[in-house]
């Protein structure tokens, strides 16, 4: 599964495939599965309509900016390896507005978890 999002004035492609955990795993050292689900209660949010400037606390601790850009990464290096690592292809953008691209991620995120299929699961959404 594929998509390009515009950041920061610049098209950007993200795919998710059968390698991309792997390749999370070998670029972090985390497993990716448990790192997306840190952002569960996120996405939670996000899913219940509620916007970034009314987070409550819960909400914001578990916002963990370094694990979401890692999944970003990831994902735009799955659709592209060309592009360099993750602290030199961040620099690349002058702001990475994260609560706008973290919802347009989403069902890659979860197709990576769970299969096209069952993306849109109510049990992946917990």
């Amino acid at each position: 599964m594929e998509k390009t999002l515009t950041i920061d004035g610049k098209q950007v492609r993200f795919k998710s495939t059968a390698a991309t955990p792997r390749r999370y795993r070998a670029q972090f050292g985390s497993d990716f599965f448990t790192d997306l689900l840190k952002l569960a209660p996120l996405v939670d949010k996000f899913d219940a309509g509620v916007d970034f400037e009314s987070l409550d606390y819960e909400a914001l601790k578990h916002l963990n900016f370094e694990v979401f850009e890692n999944i970003i990464w990831v994902l735009a290096k799955t659709a592209d390896p060309s592009i360099p690592e993750p602290l030199e292809w961040l620099e690349q953008f002058n702001e990475m507005p994260i609560m706008e691209v973290l919802p347009e991620l989403q069902e890659l995120m979860l197709v990576s978890f769970q299969g096209k299929k069952n993306a849109n699961h109510p049990a992946l959404k917990q």
